[in-house]
């Protein structure tokens, strides 16, 4: 399951790899048995795919859950946060009930509802949570917005974009001194604002105790009661990394049903109560409903991880991993590397994380096998033996989690087959198999935008995602499916032959491995490929020998460095079948990604289609064969 993703879901896109023909020995770890799946070919040329198990029965609405554990548990921690980077915050599922009762009789106080709805601008926290449990209780939609928008962007285009669309009668951010900016250029006169920390000038504020300190009535329990499969819960927002963000209907039916599927392909989130040690973003569908989703769903604790996978706040994730062990850990491939190679170099770290992890999960990009196999390698030296890693595609559109890899043997590129209760439309579409979505997961559409909604949406209900898939091997159908690519982003040589650009980004992402942050795919229209390359600077000035100060370009041009990327080159052309996979120039990028002019979501997706426009001419310099272009050079 991926989460996000171009336009609508990223993808488990690495190329498979090779594994080790000895049989390892992994950590017990229940799952719902291998999937397995029915195919009926039709004669449209189509193929149905449903998985053989049924999905079992599932709550009305995901605080009924809450309510249990309450009643339950209610002492057992849901959440905890470091105060002010030191200890951590608890906060217990009896405490987040009675403060959801009071926001919620806030909430209902303002008269909020799906046309005035509660747009949230924070990073992950405990206020945060807390707000969109009291939502949910009050049958008000929420729609966490990325932070990015307020805090990285300078022209607020998106958030912009986003409220507009949203019309919210509350806006929830964390401090005045973060968000008080972008409130003041976007939010108007006459929404609600609340703010746990500081004022804005020239703008009245409720405070988040203010908020909290609200006597709960029995308006709560009635609006509650109202709350059924239909109630839209949320609205998340695509990455709007083909065109602006499309806030999708996120319903309770589909946040339950999706619980429901992750929990028959993992039960032992159900046997054991899960234990999440997470930075994931919740305005993604990984963070804020797979995970926050399971969490509340299963009784958990989800301790709130405010590092991410960056050189500059790494170490905070570590320093949690060395405090918490997870029971599950989930992240995306850039944490992964991260994690792993933090644990090959500390021994007690690997003492630590291995102690009661039985699961790893990773989504929104492809794993690459090294990654994989180091993780592999410090599992066995740190407990004899290693821990499954699973993996498969989603999108925001299906809450997320649609298609899993949880069979014995997953490897990187794997994406398995349809959770119970997913059918799945195989549909041919520009010489790939596009996968097609439906089921109780699905969105019904996309908020405001009925013309988007029903291009959407075939004939037959069914969701067209635009991700290509293709069996691992068409012969045994029930080994599951591979990613293939995004079909949007595919483009034709001028001598008619496709390129599938989704394999080809993996395959030089894997080889360039450490030094390759992300890699557009250039020659519409030409004869041969080249491939425009975001570096990744870190590692480029550590085998360059230079401190951490050293210009940019210095570090591209030291020696060490561009023999790197022309061996990487060499490599990739030599690797081509024929002119659709084979690299013959590529290019350095020296400035990165922008998020104001679309070339890189907030979550780091690259926009292909975007980066190539916005940088034409340095395309016309990488045919043109100019300076600083890399080709292929003889053994």
């Amino acid at each position: 399951m991926t989460a996000g993703g171009a336009g609508s879901g990223a993808s488990s896109d690495a190329g498979t790899g090779a594994r080790s023909s000895a049989a390892p020995k992994y950590r017990a770890l229940p799952l719902g048995g291998s999937l397995a799946a029915t195919l009926t070919p039709r004669p449209d040329g189509s193929t149905l795919v449903t998985s053989t198990e049924p999905l079992a029965a599932y709550p009305d609405r995901l605080t009924d859950r809450l309510l249990h554990w309450a009643a339950t548990e209610p002492e057992h921690t849901l959440a905890a946060k470091r105060h002010q980077g030191g200890d951590w915050r608890r906060i217990s599922y009896r405490e987040a009930l009675h403060s959801a009762r009071c926001i919620a009789q806030g909430l209902i106080d303002l008269k909020l509802s799906a046309d005035r709805p509660v747009a949230i601008l924070s990073d992950n926290d405990l206020e945060h949570l807390l707000l969109s449990l009291g939502c949910m209780l009050a049958g008000v939609p929420f729609a966490p917005i990325s932070a990015a928008y307020s805090t990285v962007s300078q022209d607020y285009g998106k958030l912009k974009h986003i409220l507009g669309l949203l019309t919210p009668g509350l806006v929830f951010a964390s401090s005045a001194s973060g968000y008080g900016k972008a409130i003041t250029a976007t939010v108007g006169s006459d929404v609600t604002v609340v703010l746990t920390h500081g004022e804005i000038d020239g703008r009245k504020a409720l405070s988040f105790d203010e908020l909290l300190a609200t006597v709960p009535t029995a308006q709560v329990d009635a609006a509650h009661a109202k709350v059924g499969p239909d109630t839209i819960a949320k609205f998340l927002f695509t990455s709007g990394s083909t065109k602006l963000p499309k806030g999708v209907i996120n319903t309770q039916r589909m946040l339950c049903s999706n619980q429901q599927m992750i929990l028959q392909c993992f039960p032992s989130l159900g046997q054991v109560r899960p234990v999440l040690v997470d930075w994931l973003p919740w305005n993604h569908t990984f963070g804020g409903n797979h995970n926050v989703g399971l969490t509340v769903y299963n009784g958990g604790t989800l301790y709130i991880d405010e590092g991410k996978p960056t050189p500059q706040l790494i170490g905070e994730t570590l320093r949690n991993l060395r405090e918490i062990a997870p029971t599950v850990y989930f992240n995306v491939p850039k944490g992964f590397e991260e994690v792993a190679n933090a644990l090959e170099a500390d021994a007690a770290l690997r003492e630590r994380f291995f102690s009661r992890v039985t699961m790893l999960f990773f989504a929104g990009a492809g794993l690459s096998q090294p990654v994989w196999d180091k993780l592999d390698a410090v599992a066995e030296q740190a407990c004899g033996e290693r821990i499954r890693m699973l993996t498969g595609l989603g999108m925001t559109e299906t809450a997320p989690f649609a298609i899993c890899a949880n069979g014995p043997e997953v490897k990187s590129g794997y994406i398995g087959l349809p959770a119970p209760g997913m059918e799945l439309k195989l549909q041919p579409n520009a010489g790939k198999v596009e996968v097609r979505y439906r089921g109780p997961n699905v969105t019904p559409g996309y908020w405001r935008a009925p013309e988007q909604t029903a291009e959407s949406f075939d004939e037959e209900g069914y969701y067209a995602s635009g991700d290509a898939l293709k069996f691992i091997d068409p012969a045994q159908p029930n080994l599951g499916f591979a990613f293939d690519g995004r079909i949007a982003e595919d483009f034709k040589l001028d001598t008619g032959t496709f390129v599938s650009v989704g394999p080809l980004r993996a395959r030089v992402i894997a080889a360039g491995d450490p030094c390759v942050q992300d890699v557009v795919v250039a020659g519409i229209n030409r004869s041969q490929i080249g491939i425009l390359i975001f570096p990744r600077l870190d590692s480029c000035r550590a085998l360059a020998g230079l401190p951490a100060g050293a210009p940019t370009l210095d570090v591209l041009g030291a020696p060490p460095v561009v023999a790197f990327f022309q061996r990487l080159v060499n490599q990739m052309h030599a690797s081509g079948t024929g002119s659709a996979t084979r690299v013959a120039r590529a290019l350095l990028l020296v400035d990165p990604p922008s998020i104001d002019r679309g070339e890189v979501t907030d979550k780091g997706s690259i926009n292909q289609r975007m980066v190539l426009q916005h940088r034409d001419a340095l395309v016309e310099h990488l045919y043109a064969g100019g300076d600083g272009v890399l080709l292929p050079q003889a053994n």
